[in-house]
């Protein structure tokens, strides 16, 4: 099989890789600038948000699509998607971020009509394969798409200068979403990664449990926060809402096994991802209210939260549907590490001014140390041949209904 075939033959493949090496670029870029090494490209809006912009609707939205690529056909046994849909849809993703950096010298509605095309596109198909064996829980991650679509047009309008639009708010409306999305994917797979762990090695007690009312409290609230973006309530609201997002957050985690997991690397940076969306939503709550700042929760929500699950995804998933082990390589431990680090160095930077610059490029430092760990590890599984055999990772479990997610 050729290079592309094998490239644009599975979701994960293309845009995981697309993922990490806009995340390597983007910030390098970024953290460049704010040092006055290079100049941003000539984009007709303000660096800030040009950086949330690409870090929300670039790398964010790569990464779910090569989740949703992948794991919708094993939910519902839809076809997966065609080699030319994949390779058209990743096009249409990279037109945007060209456009978008480039929109000093394009006419703002192109830039806005490339820019918009990529998460309908995404959903439309993800529709397709979804009403194969609709169900309501699988369903709502269109409109969890559609909120982030809705961020977008937010943002581009604010940019052609129509009156409705609102860059800021759009920003946080797909933040909020994205973020929505791990309270519903995060709280799937994260007990079930760990229980099927710890099965695989024989434990039969004390597996992870997961509390339907924690669960459906804190996937409202996680949607609330969004919807109240969506909607622009009074501060205090979103606040409230933010508030019970993280508790119930941090409250699912305490029944997961979180301790057993500190010996297997890819299960604890799923945990430790959702521990810092739980706190992201605290801290976001509290800054509504006064406490704290707001800017710099945003930023536990962005870089601790969205960008330490996809990386744990992102790497389990390499590794799974290219038929190796389920061991995170050691560089790869060491990418989970600097996640965390990167969102401690930039919340301080906003709670510290006196050093915001030195703290601010500490965080870029350590995130694009990440992603090239990342990409150095596992891009030659993302770009080779799917290995022959899968090393064991265990004793095989005694036969247990498996829950509704992709390995």
């Amino acid at each position: 099989m050729t290079l592309p075939a094998r490239l644009f033959g599975e979701g994960f493949r293309i845009f995981f890789l697309a993922a990490g090496i806009f995340g390597l670029i983007a910030v390098l870029w970024w953290g460049l600038w704010l040092a006055d090494l290079v100049a941003l490209p000539p984009s007709a809006v303000a660096p800030g948000t040009l950086h949330g912009h690409e870090m929300i609707f670039g790398y964010a939205a790569a990464a779910m699509g090569g989740f949703f690529l992948t794991a919708v056909p094993n939910w519902t046994g839809a076809q997966a998607a065609k080699h030319l849909f994949i390779a058209s849809v990743a096009g249409i993703w990279l037109a945007g971020r060209i456009a978008t950096a480039l929109s000093g010298h394009l006419p703002p509605a192109l830039v806005a009509v490339i820019d918009l095309g990529f998460l309908p596109v995404l959903g439309a198909k993800l529709l397709t394969q979804l009403l194969k064996r609709p169900k309501p829980q699988n369903l709502m991650f269109l409109a969890l798409i559609a909120l982030m679509e809705a961020g977008e047009a937010l943002v581009q309008a604010d940019w052609l200068g129509l009156g409705w639009g609102d860059a800021g708010r759009g920003l946080r409306l797909g933040l909020y979403a994205a973020c929505a999305m791990i309270a519903v994917l995060g709280g799937r797979v994260t007990p079930a990664f760990t229980r099927n762990a710890m099965l695989r090695e024989g434990v039969e007690t004390g597996l992870p449990v997961s509390r339907r009312p924690l669960e459906a409290a804190g996937i409202a609230a996680a949607i609330g926060v969004a919807l109240a973006a969506l909607l622009d309530l009074p501060e205090p609201v979103t606040g409230a809402m933010a508030l019970l997002a993280g508790g119930a957050q941090l409250a699912r985690l305490i029944g997961w096994r979180s301790r057993w997991t500190l010996r297997q690397p890819i299960l604890w940076a799923l945990h430790l991802g959702w521990a810092l969306l739980g706190l992201g939503y605290l801290l976001t709550g509290l800054a509504a209210f006064g406490i704290g700042d707001g800017f710099g929760a945003l930023h536990v929500l962005g870089i601790g939260a969205v960008g330490g699950m996809t990386l744990a995804v992102m790497s389990r998933a390499s590794l799974g549907h290219t038929g190796r082990a389920l061991v995170a390589p050691r560089p790869v431990v060491l990418a989970y590490a600097l996640i965390p680090a990167a969102t401690l160095a930039r919340w301080l930077a906003n709670a510290w001014p006196a050093a915001h610059d030195p703290l601010t490029l500490t965080a870029a430092t350590l995130w694009c140390a990440a992603m090239a760990l990342f990409l150095a590890a596992l891009g030659p599984a993302l770009l080779g041949p799917r290995a022959v055999t899968r090393p064991p990772v265990g004793p095989a479990p005694p036969f247990r209904p498996r829950p509704n997610v992709a390995e």
